[in-house]
């Protein structure tokens, strides 16, 4: 015991006692201030969305671009890895584990609500709502949302980390990936600065998902057994789940989280699966590859569409700009898992690897469930516009209750996102532990508890602020400096690259054993 407690000092620096600072002062700012907070984050939104809304749309168009880049370029034959290595999972297994990082509470939570969110007040006003066009301008809009754009800022991070990983021998920090632009400067203060920063927004954007996942299952109940829907009874929720996970952390139970992870993809498949089955499965299928269409068509239109001429700029606030923050805030924590299964993969794999097949399943997900939805209203006789309206969180319920099972079904899609809090916490808090620890593989369980534990408490702080508003206002609002951040990253990464393909430039150091660096000379494999 008393060797665990000397290594979890050892390991622990000024990165971990500066965040923690930092999480405890938004906690104490949340908790006994809570309109201070209300008032500053409606103010930072107005402003945010206003000066720099254009930045987000192109900084994420951009890292497509990039992304595809690398891929298409001499650069794609470089390996995550030394050029010797070979991945370390089949790629059916390695495809299966990039899904299920991205996958999480948010596509649960919106597989119904966005669709019919845009059918009855369809994207920029372009469409008469509740009609055919406002339908299909959903599904391309949900599409856009959750297709090559949230993955290509995953990508980002997680191709940084794990080149600079894994080829150069650094440690598993984002501020050792700026190494090519700020040379040992990453070691002093302007380095932990940004650890700093990526802890933070990490933070804030898992609470988001906790946010939404209390909110989804409070609703689910009240639905299905009458509990009351509250902040308190949310909150409930949130404790609940963290008291699960900090006895899953502090006991290392990591055998049973592998058991709810492999429980998240069977519900996420089985749920799928009977709704195709059971529901108007012409009618979804049709859906998907139409959409898929419109998707590809109008890509460009939607990436580049911003608030200057249009006048439901309110839609970009509360949905394009809410998403694309949410997953920068998303990208560290996905990131650093994806980079770590994919080692031993070329640029050009983790490319198609990372952009195309979650995208695609998130596709087929939405096709399903929002096609479900969709077909119910336009030829069912259906009304889950008018539930969705009301409660946006009641739309997955309304729906399930329209098919045979649906009481089962609607219990399992409870269950559904009860193991992606508790995975979701135990993985984050994970990610956040090993960069507050100085990029340690197996940070120690209590630096995993204390973050659960913020994590938790952020959430608890958002809704307290606004439930569901206040979570997309503080997305929004962090987004922003991330995003900064990820754009220094890819050219970071870029810059090493391009040193390996062209000998006569000198490449980034690699770690040697004594914690020295060497300047390592060798090309990208050929």
């Amino acid at each position: 015991m008393m060797k665990m407690q000397r290594e979890a000092r050892v390991r622990v620096g000024a990165v971990f006692y500066a965040s923690v600072m930092l999480a405890t002062l938004f906690v104490v700012w949340g908790v006994f201030f809570t309109d201070s907070l209300a008032a500053f984050n409606a103010a930072a939104l107005s402003f945010v969305t206003e000066t720099f809304g254009w930045v987000y749309l192109i900084a994420t168009t951009l890292f497509i671009v990039f992304m595809l880049f690398l891929a298409i370029s001499r650069f794609g034959r470089i390996r995550l890895g030394k050029d010797g290595d070979r991945p370390e999972f089949s790629t059916a297994a390695w495809l299966a584990m990039l899904f299920s990082a991205g996958m999480g509470i948010g596509l649960v939570f919106y597989g119904v609500g966005e669709p019919m969110s845009h059918l009855s007040a369809p994207p920029l006003g372009m469409a008469e709502p509740g009609s055919m066009e406002a339908g299909r301008m959903a599904m391309q809009y949900t599409f856009f949302h959750w297709g090559l754009h949230p993955w290509a800022i995953y990508g980002v991070v997680a191709l940084a980390i794990a080149y600079f990983t894994f080829r150069r021998g650094k440690k598993g920090l984002i501020s050792t990936a700026f190494y090519p632009l700020l040379g040992d400067r990453v070691d002093g203060p302007i380095g932990k600065a940004i650890d700093v920063l990526a802890i933070f927004v990490t933070t804030l954007g898992v609470a988001t998902s906790f946010g939404i996942g209390a909110l989804q299952i409070n609703t689910g109940t009240n639905y299905l057994f009458g509990v009351p829907e509250g902040t308190s009874v949310q909150i409930l929720i949130i404790a609940g789940v963290t008291a699960v996970f900090v006895a899953s952390a502090v006991s290392g139970l990591h055998r049973g989280i592998r058991y709810l992870s492999h429980i998240n993809m069977t519900l996420f498949m089985g749920i799928m699966l009977f709704l195709l089955i059971v529901g108007p499965t012409i009618f979804m299928l049709d859906v998907f590859t139409a959409t898929l269409g419109n998707y590809i068509q109008n890509f460009v239109t939607m990436s580049f569409t911003s608030g200057a001429f249009v006048q439901e700029d309110a839609w970009l606030q509360g949905w394009t700009l809410f998403y694309w923050a949410w997953w920068m805030t998303w990208s560290m924590w996905v990131g650093t898992f994806v980079a770590r299964v994919s080692k031993g993969r070329t640029i050009r794999e983790f490319v198609i690897g990372v952009l195309v097949v979650p995208s695609l399943l998130s596709f087929l997900w939405f096709s399903v469930l929002g096609g479900s939805a969709l077909n119910l209203d336009l030829f069912g006789g259906g009304n889950i516009t008018a539930a969705v309206s009301e409660n946006i969180s009641t739309a997955l319920f309304v729906t399930l209750n329209e098919f045979p099972l649906g009481t089962i079904v609607s219990v399992l899609a409870m269950i559904l996102i009860a193991t992606f809090f508790i995975t979701s916490a135990d993985s984050a808090s994970f990610v956040l532990g090993m960069l507050s620890s100085n990029g340690h593989q197996n940070p120690p369980a209590m630096v995993k508890v204390i973050w659960g534990s913020f994590i938790a408490s952020f959430a608890v702080v958002l809704l307290l602020a606004g439930g569901l508003e206040a979570v997309q206002q503080v997305a929004i609002i962090t987004g922003v400096p991330f995003t900064i951040l990820l754009i220094g990253l890819a050219a970071s990464l870029y810059k090493a690259v391009l040193a390996e393909v062209l000998p006569e430039r000198p490449a980034v150091p690699a770690t040697t054993q004594d914690g020295g660096s060497v300047t390592e000379g060798h090309g990208a494999s050929r």
